[in-house]
């Protein structure tokens, strides 16, 4: 379990870890070594201030991904509650270099600070890693000081 801003989220065992606070990142956790995709697995915690109701707020970043990610394809979105927190949930392709990629988003809005969990792999990896980021997910807990 790594603890940071009064967070809790379970990272996998033996990924590198860096953060960079200052500019939103809580934690960018990457697996070691890049599997034959081409693209190492990562999880990245961002925080932000939020001045807007969690729907809005997912639907004006989606539309900011679009615009600055190459092939950017909405794959699937949800909202519901995951371990009884509201969140939405996006899974969305595109490319980086030759790369297909992959992410899956969960988003939460505590207070006014806006935290997004994102878990990118190659395509091809996917299904490898899919049920990784997942649980990752199921373990946040915003704790009280966040808002």
């Amino acid at each position: 379990m790594t603890r940071l801003l009064d967070l809790t989220i379970a990272l996998p065992p033996r990924w590198r870890r860096r953060s960079d606070p200052e500019h939103g990142v809580l934690v960018h956790a990457r697996a070691g070594g890049v599997p034959a995709g081409g693209a190492a697995p990562e999880l990245v915690l961002r925080c932000a201030p939020v001045d807007d109701d969690l729907a809005a707020w997912r639907r004006a970043a989606h539309a900011e991904l679009e615009q600055r990610l190459v092939g950017f394809d909405l794959e699937d979105e949800d909202a519901f509650e995951l371990v009884g927190r509201p969140v939405i949930y996006a899974r969305f392709g595109h490319r980086l270099g030759l790369a297909e990629l992959v992410s899956e988003q969960w988003s939460w809005l505590i207070g006014r600070t806006g935290i997004t969990l994102t878990g990118t792999v190659a395509r091809d990896e996917y299904a490898d890693y899919c049920d990784v980021f997942e649980a990752v997910a199921a373990t946040f807990e915003p704790g009280s000081r966040v808002a």
